[in-house]
């Protein structure tokens, strides 16, 4: 246990050093950009949700272009309450503005989320049981609840429970193409089991579940999804696959995905197909793809520029629908980040849904 936390600290302590030039909000291409895996900085091996200690630190001290001072190291938050519960949480708020040709402007605030984090370490480092509630808007909604037991070399594991499946990036932005045409992302866990395998630059996740989405089950199919990873410092690569069997019709979905960091400049990259059976007349055969560029300016500051392109029926010609994203993303303080951004969507000419611009402004807190 003591060899354990050691390493944990001199792990802070390296990431403080290497990256004091300054890092954004915690997202997959701040893994790129340090050369780590998502379950360095989550307590889920797959990433999102609860920060680990390291996460914590990193948080509170590489991320905000200026870090208040609260006290002695002892008063900064970790999350832990007692020896065995830690806690963490999000808060997301917006502003926007959309507009699309020949339609009235909606302009509206909403209160996108509020979650709360729970991890209670029944035997610290090996056995963990684990909750993600959003609780508003509306009424209390559970995202993950499972519990994992750790190998003693943390090398591998095994998962039980409702979760968030592995396939490809998690990004935070849940309405990316490459995340609605699998169906796979951060509204639509699951109830399974999953078991992963982490050791040197390689990362491997395999889940069976029930494909419901968390859903009632009326049949006895089930749901495959997958992912292998393999980790550089300056870049990494993986594939995912997904097979769901369903009464309804059965869905496949096979992603190449990967990063690279060139400079200041953290580049993400998916590209996945999708065949779903349950879209009559054969028209659920997509192809989506993403590349989003993130430059971390200075400490604090983070551009976000995205290019994605959605095939939604690959035997339809004409149908492709584009979206380009440019996002600003400053963190002053610690816990706190402002997002300010525009979004264009091309797609049918003739249909002006998508042809929608978006103008948004958001709070984000999180501890």
């Amino acid at each position: 246990m003591i060899g354990r936390h050691s390493k944990t600290v001199a792990l802070c302590l390296l990431a403080l050093a290497c990256c004091s030039a300054g890092l954004a909000h915690a997202e997959p291409y701040l893994a790129v950009q340090m050369g780590l895996k998502c379950s360095v900085c989550h307590v889920n091996p797959t990433g999102g949700g609860l920060r680990t200690t390291f996460g914590d630190v990193f948080a509170q001290n590489v991320v905000p272009a200026k870090h208040l001072d609260t006290g002695t190291p002892a008063d900064s938050w970790n999350g832990q309450i007692g020896n065995y519960v830690r806690l963490g949480g999000d808060l997301r708020f917006d502003g926007s503005v959309q507009e699309a040709p020949h339609t009235s402007s909606v302009q509206e605030f909403a209160l996108n989320q509020t979650r709360i984090y729970l991890d209670a370490n029944v035997i610290p480092d090996r056995l963990l049981v684990y909750v993600d509630e959003q609780v508003a808007p509306g009424g209390a909604l559970n995202r993950e609840a499972y519990g994992v037991f750790w190998s003693a070399a943390h090398d591998w594991y095994l998962k039980a429970g409702q979760m968030y499946l592995p396939f490809g990036w998690r990004l935070q932005d849940q309405t990316a193409y490459i995340l609605t045409a699998s169906g796979i992302n951060m509204t639509t866990p699951d109830q399974g089991v999953e078991v992963g395998w982490l050791r040197g630059p390689w990362d491997m996740q395999l889940a069976v579940s029930n494909g419901t989405a968390g859903g009632a089950v009326n049949s006895d199919g089930k749901q495959f999804s997958g992912q292998f990873i393999y980790v550089q410092p300056v870049w990494r690569l993986g594939v995912a696959a997904n097979s769901n069997n369903q009464s309804v019709g059965s869905k496949s979905a096979y992603a190449i995905f990967g990063g690279l960091k060139t400079g200041p400049i953290a580049w993400l990259a998916q590209a996945e197909l999708v065949d779903d059976h349950s879209i009559a007349n054969g028209q659920g055969q997509m192809l989506a793809t993403l590349l989003e560029a993130n430059w971390l300016i200075t400490r604090g500051s983070n551009l976000k520029i995205t290019d994605e392109f959605l095939n939604p029926d690959r035997a339809l010609p004409n149908g492709e629908q584009t979206r380009w994203s440019l996002v600003y993303e400053f963190t002053p303080i610690q816990f706190a980040q402002i997002r300010a951004g525009f979004r264009y969507y091309d797609g049918i000419p003739q249909d002006n849904a998508e042809h929608e611009r978006l103008y948004f402004i958001e709070l984000h807190g999180y501890f």
